[in-house]
């Protein structure tokens, strides 16, 4: 029982906060390692599933043993953890926090759905919306972004992660209100110590096969999250904590019973994003550092070890890996990455980098789609046979991918994040909240969200 505290134990003194007019230069710095790392992220999703490897010489060997996908969706993971949970408390606000996410996510998402609907033809399986038969279940279960933990098909078949992230704003929510925010090391490990227990012990889809009926799952959960929702959106501090504690706990149920993925790979996915808080927190002297690299060690470690352990066999065949090596190479290798950036934080970055990272969700969303509107515009499938067929066909997939992405960055995202300000400022003046809890002034200037990413490694 030592351990928790040592794992939650703050420094002696907490670093001195910068002044928040810093200079615009120092601030771009110090935030261009997160829009690298997701431009990168961002990047190597693409590629993933434009098949680049089947290009290369050497791409069997890498597909053996590293997972592209999986290594773009843990880092995306792990950025999140990072910066997520540092924006709600700076924040101090629950509601502004929730307006925020759904003017970051929901208009891009549907702009992208509709962009894809309009593009390819009903029997591309790359976007399912409307078309898997049951057009109000998917409706319902992916508006709610839990489409993967109820049984639904998801709209577009990269969606699955946000399913997680969205989970993982219920925990960070329900924790904030609860005032046990700060638990981030040993949050992290038990979520890791529960992926290396459990393994492939507890069964996938459970809540769907006792049930019986997805719409009969869909008819509990909704209300209850739609209930939630509106606590958390209601400014008031008890139904704000109410409705956190019943979001946490509709998302932990459907994890814990109703996940299609293995639990290992469900249960690394949250430990992960746990971690990246732990490494906030240790930054900003929220939390000593030798704790601190004993949660993230133990997260990686028990990431490495549940690769080996259980993705094997039947596992595989929800994992989307080709064997425990690729899995276990591509998870560490997220994490070497994450903190190769964060030594080099206080360096600036490539502007293409960083200028990829703010478009990474709207590339995350679009690149399928995209691919497969140009494929048969420049005759592919087959694959061009010449080097320098490939390159040309690469160069066209990226360029278009990038030239979409930023026009719907510009043109979508941009403004409707400047509208969900609007929006707040209007909540706050119609009903005045009461703070959940007092928040804690931030050690640092003030951050921006980072975007929500995810990718599919399907």
């Amino acid at each position: 029982m030592k351990f928790i505290p040592t794992l939650t134990r703050r420094t002696s003194a907490a670093p001195v906060a910068a002044p928040a007019t810093a200079p615009a230069a120092t601030r771009g710095a110090r935030l261009g390692w997160l829009d690298a790392l997701r431009g990168i992220a961002a990047l190597i999703v693409a590629l993933h599933h434009f098949d680049v490897l089947r290009m290369l010489p050497f791409g069997g060997m890498v597909w053996r043993n590293f997972d592209m996908g999986l290594f773009g969706v843990m880092l995306f993971f792990i950025v999140s953890g990072y910066i997520i949970p540092a924006s709600l408390e700076r924040r101090g606000d629950v509601r502004g926090f929730w307006i925020g996410r759904i003017f970051r996510i929901y208009p891009a998402l549907i702009a992208a759905f509709v962009l894809s609907i309009m593009m390819l033809p009903p029997g591309d399986g790359s976007v399912a919306l409307l078309r898997t038969g049951d057009d109000p279940a998917s409706l319902v279960a992916n508006g709610l972004m839990l489409q993967d933990l109820l049984g639904v098909i998801n709209g577009m078949n990269v969606t699955w992660t946000l399913c997680y992230e969205m989970v993982f704003y219920f925990f960070v929510t329900a924790l904030f209100t609860r005032g046990l925010h700060r638990h981030s090391g040993p949050i992290a490990v038990a979520l890791a110590g529960v992926a290396l227990v459990t393994g492939t012990a507890v069964g996938t889809g459970l809540l769907n096969a006792e049930l019986g009926s997805i719409r009969q799952l869909l008819l509990i959960v909704t209300p209850l999250v739609l209930v939630g929702l509106v606590g958390v959106l209601s400014g008031n501090r008890v139904l704000t904590g109410a409705g956190a504690l019943l979001l946490a706990g509709v998302g932990l149920v459907l994890v814990s019973l109703n996940s299609r993925a293995p639990a290992f790979e469900t249960w690394m996915i949250f430990a992960t994003m746990f971690a990246g808080t732990v490494v906030y927190r240790a930054q900003h002297g929220q939390l000593a550092r030798v704790p601190a690299l004993l949660s993230c060690g133990f997260v990686v470690v028990a990431g490495v070890l549940v690769g080996w352990l259980y993705n094997r066999g039947e596992a595989l065949n929800q994992t989307w890996s080709s064997g425990w090596k690729a899995w276990s190479i591509a998870y560490l290798a997220a994490w070497a990455l994450f903190g190769i950036g964060f030594l080099l934080r206080g360096r600036r970055f490539p502007k293409v980098l960083t200028w990829l990272g703010a478009i990474s969700f709207s590339v995350y969303l679009l690149h399928i789609p995209l691919l497969r509107t140009v494929e048969p515009l420049v005759g592919v499938p087959p694959q061009p046979s010449s080097t320098l067929g490939r390159i040309v066909w690469t160069a066209i997939f990226l360029g278009v991918v990038v030239v979409v992405s930023h026009l719907m960055y510009r043109l979508v995202e941009m403004p409707m994040q400047r509208l969900g300000k609007r929006v707040h400022k209007a909540a706050d003046r119609r009903r005045p909240r009461t703070p959940a809890t007092t928040p804690t002034p931030p050690a640092t200037p003030a951050e921006p969200d980072a975007a929500l990413s995810g990718a599919s490694h399907t």
